[in-house]
């Protein structure tokens, strides 16, 4: 986060949005350890549960990744008595380094980037949450060597605006 000047700025315009609670999971568990008792009982307090991530080799973070390891518990999220997620909305809000065309069959990425989400998709329908439709900021290049688009800092406060926007609306029902 501290290298990220995009998600630093994304994490700022929603900071002060009402009934917001902001989990930064590499902050909350330095040790890499999720408290999963912690993060359910965060996830039963909110309807929407949104993951804000830089896209990472076509995948999450890998502290997001353990959040999902553990927070999808068997008894909690699914298998027996696993509910608990069920009627909840996850909204991705990601960023990739990538310009949108990169992403494209048969492109330098080879998939779109709705292929790419596919499996918080599914994990998402598994545990009986709705996925809603992604927000996706594209071309944020955070990697020492790759030019940073003259325009990126324009891009990222139209963003900003969109994602604070989405968050302040009433939620929007997943189709």
């Amino acid at each position: 986060l501290a290298q990220s000047r995009a998600h630093r700025r994304l994490l700022a315009v929603i900071a002060g949005l009402p009934d917001m609670a902001i989990r930064h999971l590499e902050a909350l568990y330095p040790d890499s350890r999720i408290d999963a008792a912690a993060e359910q009982t965060a996830a039963l307090h909110a309807s929407r549960i949104v993951f804000q991530f830089p896209l990472y080799w076509f995948s999450t973070p890998p502290m997001l990744k353990a959040w999902q390891d553990e927070v999808y518990a068997v008894g909690f999220a699914y298998g027996p008595g696993g509910t608990r997620l069920r009627g909840k909305s996850l909204q991705l809000v990601l960023t990739a380094g990538g310009a949108q065309e990169k992403y494209r069959p048969g492109g330098h990425n080879l998939f779109e980037i709705a292929d790419l989400l596919r499996p918080l998709e599914t994990a998402a329908h598994f545990v009986g949450m709705a996925m809603l439709p992604p927000l996706v900021l594209f071309y944020v290049p955070n990697v020492v060597g790759i030019p940073v688009p003259a325009d990126v800092d324009t891009r990222i406060e139209a963003f900003a605006r969109c994602y604070r926007d989405l968050l302040a609306a009433p939620e929007a029902v997943a189709s």
